[in-house]
């Protein structure tokens, strides 16, 4: 059986006093894909959020129970107050719906969290980044023109390049939200066959609108669709 990586704990979800989220209590596999699912408005968005604490940058919002990480074999509370956000994120990567290449060159654009964390050595920060560009499947198509701006390139190969920034600072956990949907078919499917080799080496979370993609590559499903009470 896949030992759980992350246990949410009656975690309740605000904005202001409107509860986004209520009672949420689940447990997310290690080293499998992770889909939640369900229309829009629900809070996927707003769940994914929690693994980072993205939602501390929006004001009035709070979240109330425990996300419970494993690093280094034990289990850690990210919520508490004096584990260290800076941290979290750079064991959390994240890859949003729409492509976000930086205004730079295609090599520093992975090398960018390198150079944030302070790792500055150009021989660790080269390998990084080489190794980051050849596990996203993008090295052959940009090996030549590394140095060339990223907004030379497709669509598919920006997402694929916000993965390699991604996964530059080698994370634990891969947050992705819809990273399809801004995509054509192709690439699209060049995507969740990269999502699925990912697998091997973290523990990847992944918002979806398409049940097709879930069951396709979906090891593991939240299912945010409200009941017919609801």
């Amino acid at each position: 059986m896949t030992p759980p990586k992350i246990k949410i704990e009656s975690l309740d979800f605000y904005y202001n006093d409107h509860r986004i989220l209520s009672d949420i209590n689940e447990t997310i596999p290690e080293n499998a894909i992770t889909a939640i699912l369900g229309p829009s408005g629900v809070g996927k968005s707003t769940f994914l959020s929690l693994f980072n604490r993205l939602w501390e940058t929006t004001p009035a919002a709070r979240a109330e129970g425990r996300v419970l990480v494993r690093f280094s074999r034990s289990f850690m509370d990210i919520n508490a107050p004096k584990f260290s956000v800076v941290q979290l994120r750079r064991s959390v990567g994240m890859v949003f719906q729409m492509p976000n290449p930086l205004p730079m060159s295609i090599f520093n654009n992975v090398a960018f969290p390198l150079k944030l964390a302070g790792i500055k050595k150009k021989e660790e920060v080269r390998s990084r980044v080489t190794t980051a560009i050849q596990a996203c499947g993008l090295w052959p198509e940009v090996k030549d023109r590394l140095d060339k701006k990223a907004a030379v390139l497709s669509g598919g190969q920006q997402q694929r390049l916000c993965m390699a920034r991604a996964l530059v600072m080698e994370p634990e956990i891969l947050l992705l939200d819809e990273p399809t949907s801004s995509l054509d078919p192709k690439s699209g499917k060049m995507i969740e066959e990269l999502m699925v080799r990912l697998k091997q080496r973290c523990t990847l979370i992944m918002v979806s609108h398409q049940p097709d993609q879930v069951k396709r590559i979906a090891d593991h499903v939240i299912d945010f669709t409200p009941g017919p009470e609801s």
